[in-house]
């Protein structure tokens, strides 16, 4: 992915699609991280794009100066690398672009599509009062819609507003809602050019995604409104000069939490970076499970990214909102753990551990460090022993173990184990439990202390495997440091 540093703005001219070409876009305003929710509309776009062989495009929009950040702008592109969303063009700033968009406003003012408004602010404070005394949807009245601008008083600040249909209604056949319409006079003539020459949101977002080639703008259902609000540009844009084609538009329902509520940060509503750097999940696991949260393909619940791309369309996604689940994507996650090769593991989990670690060891204790574990912060804590020094700090329940008896047993294995030539798992285990024999003990009774002992806890992987991972000379050291 382009940095954002690297970044141009793209000029006015139009990047047509081929014939039939999909083009999606990302457009994120960077006043915070990749949130849970734009993750999933970033992906589903991808998606989407990937799987008609078309362009997945990217656009920032930091029009909002104030609460946009490089911080945030740097956050979201970690994210989306980290996640596997690459882009087909370097990413699109709409800050940029103010010139084309106020370009475009004077295109549709010129052309009798929009109009200069010169209300004060003091008028429309008045106006939305006596409308809410009223109790009439507070909406701008059209007070100058039709009126000739030379009865303004000269050199008043104007603002521009789109001229938007006031009979009939407008239809959109979403690709997920179905056949939505909205009814022409519930939309206001909204402002398009503020009064400092700078546009709005809802100008800015459709010229830009015309100048991208966008075909399809697959987004949250809480942006169905602003399509009704959109179209009207599109169409005035498209019979002023032609080639400006609504786009395909696909809401999606938006994520709530595991209680149905809307998503928030206790149910989940954190930035992508922090499932990876505080929970320990990998950047599979999120990717399927961002797939599966509104998205459908049968009962099946693992899909790696190839088959996604292969099996993604619109038609799966559902119309309810999904319910985002921290266990389940815990529960994923171990899922991917088990299927990732060991070297990677081990280098992700070195990287949470305290202090010097040696990473072969670590590659090779893998395989049995990993089997349970759901995060790679649960690997690690399971691998602390590994490193520890001794004396080890023993947790209070492993101490239990140690009393006197507990202390006897691991006298009597260290005697057994060191006269063990062969330091395998089945020499260990088999030597184990002929002492246990001989001293009228089940296994357990002498694995609980050596646990203790050789790990200082009482949970880890199997002690045999703990044996051989030690190795001789520091399992019998570390059982001595414990025996009677």
């Amino acid at each position: 992915m382009a940095s954002p540093e690297a970044a141009p703005g793209q000029t006015g001219t139009t990047n047509k699609p081929a014939a039939g070409e999909v083009l999606t876009r990302f457009a994120p305003s960077p006043t915070g991280f990749l949130h849970i929710g734009g993750a999933r509309t970033a992906l589903f776009n991808w998606l989407y794009a990937r799987h008609h062989g078309g362009k997945a495009l990217l656009r920032i929009e930091d029009t909002d100066k104030k609460r946009s950040t490089r911080e945030a702008i740097n956050a979201i592109m970690d994210g989306l690398e980290w996640l596997g969303l690459d882009y087909d063009e370097p990413p699109v700033f709409q800050s940029d672009r103010a010139e084309r968009h106020a370009e475009v406003a004077n295109q549709l003012l010129e052309a009798g599509h929009a109009y200069k408004c010169f209300a004060t602010p003091e008028e429309l404070k008045a106006m939305r009062a006596e409308q809410r005394a009223a109790k009439q949807p507070m909406r701008y009245d059209g007070r100058w819609r039709d009126r000739d601008p030379s009865q303004a008083p000269e050199g008043a600040p104007f603002t521009v507003r789109l001229k938007t249909p006031q009979d009939g209604e407008t239809t959109i056949e979403d690709e997920v809602q179905g056949t939505v319409s909205v009814a022409n006079a519930e939309l206001d003539d909204y402002i398009i050019l503020r009064a400092d020459g700078t546009p709005t949101y809802m100008l800015a977002v459709v010229v830009d995604d015309h100048d991208m080639g966008v075909t399809h703008v697959i987004r949250g259902d809480d942006h169905l409104n602003n399509a009704f609000r959109q179209l009207p540009i599109y169409r005035a844009m498209d019979a002023i000069e032609g080639g400006w084609p609504d786009p395909v538009y696909a809401h999606v329902p938006l994520i709530h939490g595991s209680d149905g509520a809307k998503l928030s940060k206790r149910h989940g509503a954190l930035g992508a970076e922090t499932y990876r750097d505080e929970f320990g999940i990998l950047p599979e696991a999120l990717f399927n499970y961002l797939l599966r949260l509104g998205w459908a393909h049968g009962d099946r619940e693992e899909i790696t990214r190839k088959e996604a791309i292969e099996l993604f369309d619109l038609d799966g996604v559902g119309k309810s909102p999904s319910r985002f689940d921290l266990k389940k994507l815990e529960n994923l996650n171990g899922h991917y753990i088990r299927e990732a090769e060991d070297n990677r593991l081990a280098a992700l989990v070195a990287q949470r551990m305290e202090g010097p670690v040696d990473e072969d060891l670590l590659v090779q204790a893998m395989p049995v460090l990993k089997v349970r574990a759901k995060n790679l912060d649960e690997i690690a804590q399971g691998a602390a022993f590994l490193f520890a020094k001794r004396p080890l700090t023993l947790t209070e329940k492993a101490a239990g173990l140690l009393d006197a008896d507990g202390r006897a047993r691991l006298s009597a294995v260290s005697g057994a184990l060191a006269q063990e030539n062969d330091w395998t798992l089945a020499a260990l285990e088999a030597t184990t439990k002929a002492l246990a024999e001989e001293l009228g003990l089940g296994l357990g009774k002498l694995a609980q202390p050596m646990r203790a002992a050789l790990t200082g806890t009482t949970t880890s992987p199997g002690i045999f495997d703990v044996l051989v991972l030690l190795g001789r000379d520091e399992s019998l050291a570390r059982i001595d440091a414990q025996a009677a």
